[in-house]
């Protein structure tokens, strides 16, 4: 999912509450609805598996565990940061909570069939921290271990290579009342001895590991605009959070996330690689940022947007500090590196996750406004992004308010990878649009998703420009999602899946027309 992710419909997106509001505004009256999105010069009618590199994989997401299993009260799971915070009156727009989600903890073989019948190589999901260790340390849950060894025989009896997340969101609420999780450097040690439990019990299996799900998106929206779990805040006189620092918090969060990939990396890379021949990465939420204008002001505005989205977090991944514009406008707010945690966190990658859905224009703050009454990451950036330029969309909109339709951007930036990291391995670990839940629609009309065909024949098209015409050393794509599910604080309300969840009768799946899509693409060859 998901830039999904602030997935309230701001998923994945550092925008704040004001932000929100203009977009929404804009689309009440008219001026964000829609206008032809640019397509890639490759004829995407054209493409298919075969066009790509003969090792490419193909993949299909769950993502989060909280988002697809339910059963939260099974086999000795212990409680996460969103359970608490999906049963807080007013945190998700429909009043629903995942204590059933879309029940894939009962339903993955069903599931899995699913992907089989699509022809895909590979699925990316995430492992449940609180059903490993309930209470986020001390003693190991062993029906945690069962359930994901035997989910993970399935998958690859029927020849599907798991991509598995160790960290999506789900912290377990011992840890946040122990001594406010990310907060906190004593959770580098805990999430070490997760994931290390996890290398142990499903390594000689999983091959490709990704330790963090967009660490953007959590410690934006969890610790900036407090519109995810935990909740915490401190802008707009703290209306909306009983706690936390806008100012400062997100910078710890980002800061103790980084130093916890690191040390598990070193782990993996002194105990288990050798043996398990495996790999570790990350997957981050990337909006690609285009200047609102030609000026110089917003070409430096962009990048300065780019800085404070994937730069805070890959820049020390591949340069060992953070980016110097964050470092001359954050100040002493961004927390400094040892010279030990530089070493340790530089080069700690073995390939790079993207999670990309959508462009946005990036035009110079040319007022303090954000700044006075934020004082927040946000602010920080000194600009001002949002997918519309005075009365015209950047490209047709899907359902939710932020995920405009802009193929072309997935070229841009992984070319953007490409010179200013080096050109490493990347995969696309998400990729989709969504649809509205509407109850008005039949589900024969909701099966009828053309508009996300052309959705992911753009991008797909645009991918292998890159990958054929630019060099880009693009190694897999994950559609997200296989599945509609529960999104995060926008709950049921929004359907990203290939496959069509029927929430009034008994979660059944039936595949919509992009599922054929994928079939055609999927088993046809030009090589």
């Amino acid at each position: 999912m998901g830039m999904r992710r602030g997935r309230e419909n701001i998923n994945g997106v550092a925008i704040t509450i004001i932000m929100i509001t203009v977009v929404v505004v804009a689309n009440q009256i008219g001026i964000c609805s829609s206008s032809s999105s640019s397509s890639s010069s490759s004829s995407s009618s054209e493409i298919n598996r075969g066009s790509f590199p003969k090792d490419f994989v193909f993949g299909t997401a769950s993502a989060s565990a909280f988002q697809y299993e339910g059963a939260v009260k099974e086999d000795g799971r212990g409680p996460s940061v969103w359970d608490k915070f999906s049963h807080t009156f007013g945190k998700v727009i429909d009043f629903s909570n995942a204590d059933i989600a879309v029940d894939q903890y009962h339903r993955y073989e069903e599931d899995i069939q699913l992907m089989k019948d699509l022809g895909m190589d590979a699925y990316r999901f995430s492992i449940s921290w609180s059903r490993i260790f309930p209470n986020g340390s001390g003693e190991i849950n062993q029906a945690g271990i069962d359930h994901y060894n035997k989910f993970i025989n399935a998958l690859l009896a029927k020849g599907i290579e798991p991509y598995v997340t160790l960290y999506h969101w789900d912290l377990p609420q011992a840890l946040e009342d122990k001594y406010n999780g990310w907060l906190s450097p004593e959770i580098i040690k805990d999430f070490a001895t997760y994931a290390e439990a996890c290398f142990q019990n499903f390594g000689d299996r999983v091959k490709h590991w990704i330790t963090f799900n967009e660490p953007h998106t959590f410690a934006t929206q969890g610790y900036d605009v407090g519109l995810q779990a935990p909740g915490r805040c401190s802008i707009l006189l703290r209306l909306f959070c009983p706690a936390g620092n806008s100012a400062t918090e997100p910078y710890i969060v980002g800061h103790n996330v980084l130093r916890s990939h690191a040390t598990v990396a070193d782990i993996y890379r002194k105990k288990y690689k050798d043996v398990q021949h495996g790999s570790i990465g990350i997957a981050f939420d990337v909006i690609w940022y285009e200047p609102q204008t030609n000026t110089k002001e917003d070409i430096e505005a962009a990048q300065r947007a780019q800085d404070f989205q994937l730069g805070w977090f890959l820049d020390p991944l591949m340069f060992g500090d953070y980016p110097s514009s964050m470092r001359s406008r954050v100040g002493s707010r961004l927390p400094e590196f040892s010279p030990t945690e530089a070493a340790l966190v530089k080069g700690s990658l073995d390939f790079v996750g993207i999670n990309h859905y959508t462009t946005f224009y990036a035009r110079q703050n040319s007022t303090n406004f954000l700044g006075v009454l934020l004082n927040d990451s946000i602010a920080d950036s000194g600009t001002i992004t949002l997918p519309f330029n005075g009365t015209k969309a950047i490209g047709e909109r899907a359902n939710s308010i932020w995920l405009f339709i802009v193929p072309r951007g997935m070229r841009s930036l992984m070319n953007y990878i490409k010179q200013k990291y080096g050109n490493p391995p990347v995969i696309i670990t998400e990729n989709g649009m969504d649809d509205p839940n509407n109850v008005f629609i039949p589900i024969e009309d909701a099966l009828k998703d053309k508009k996300r065909i052309r959705y992911y024949s753009g991008y797909l098209s645009s991918l292998l420009d890159s990958i054929n015409k630019d060099g880009c050393n693009v190694k897999g794509y994950f559609a997200w999602s296989l599945l509609d599910n529960w999104e995060w604080a926008a709950g049921y309300t929004s359907r990203f899946g290939l496959y069509f969840v029927d929430y009034r009768d008994n979660l059944k799946r039936y595949p919509k027309q992009s599922v054929q899509w994928f079939k055609n693409f999927l088993n046809h060859s030009t090589n």
